[in-house]
């Protein structure tokens, strides 16, 4: 349930009425997440509250958007709502891995408050494995979008002027029956699983997806925020999806937290 930062406790949801709520999927690489640090950073949003779930692992840590000693020793924890009503898009940002067996009651949860909330649209970032790539998902861009048909309807014509690729369904018995067609989306978490569950519910919801691989994925974190960029236009960029810079002038703002995305240093003592 959603906790408001005013709020002792209580389940009481402010009117996000007509908002998006843009989200990660925890997926290969981590890259949706790192891509809303970047947009929540950026775009100075406020921690408004905090979705409270049994669904993922518990944690604490320090204020990942830390800007000066004063702010640095916030608390953060693993899902926190950040909202910035000028441009009426609410963030939920994810910051540890689901707990097994949990992905379904979480999904539930998290539809339930985008209808109580009454978000207009919902917006997930993923990730999937590149090396599970059918031949026809080899060719072109390794960016991918998924619309529910309620959000079709609204903005399907943009992504084909946007010449956007529409995520490829694939044989569901490879070399056996290759006409009966399935979703698959090898590493990307929820991300199936929430989608079809919109799809369902009559929720209007967008996946933004990026092949990648493990390892340094913040050329990948980039490209995925781009192209979101490219449809939503939070910040104004001519930098295009296919540019993977992490060049100081960059319009994105990279978050403190990120000094650490590889870890410490080796310490001297070592030598």
């Amino acid at each position: 349930m959603f906790v408001p930062c005013d709020r002792g406790g209580g389940s009481a949801s402010p009117d996000f009425k007509g908002f998006t709520l843009l989200m990660p999927a925890v997926s290969v690489g981590n890259v949706g997440q790192l891509a809303i640090d970047l947009v929540i950073s950026t775009l100075d949003m406020s921690k408004v509250g905090y979705f409270y779930t049994d669904c993922l692992v518990p944690m604490v840590g320090n204020n990942p958007y830390a800007t000066a000693a004063e702010n640095s020793v916030e608390l953060s924890i693993n899902a926190e709502v950040y909202s910035l009503p000028s441009k009426k898009l609410v963030v939920l940002q994810i910051r540890s891995p689901f707990i097994k067996n949990k992905y379904r009651p979480f999904c539930q949860t998290l539809l339930s408050w985008v209808k109580s909330s009454k978000c207009a649209r919902v917006v997930l970032l993923s990730s999937s494995h590149a090396y599970q790539c059918d031949d026809k998902q080899l060719l072109g861009t390794p960016l991918r979008y998924l619309l529910t048909p309620d959000l079709q309807k609204a903005v399907g014509g943009l992504m084909q002027e946007l010449r956007w690729k529409e995520m490829e369904k694939v044989a569901a018995y490879p070399g056996i029956n290759n006409t009966e067609k399935i979703l698959h989306i090898p590493g990307g978490g929820i991300t199936k699983l929430l989608f079809t569950e919109s799809c369902s519910k009559g929720i209007q919801m967008a996946v933004l997806l990026k092949f990648c691989s493990e390892g340094d994925n913040i050329p990948d974190a980039f490209a995925l925020v781009n192209y979101l960029n490219e449809w939503l236009q939070l910040i104004k960029s001519e930098v295009s999806a296919i540019d993977n810079s992490t060049d100081p002038s960059s319009p994105w703002k990279i978050p403190s937290s990120w000094r650490l995305l590889f870890g410490n240093g080796l310490p001297p003592a070592l030598f």
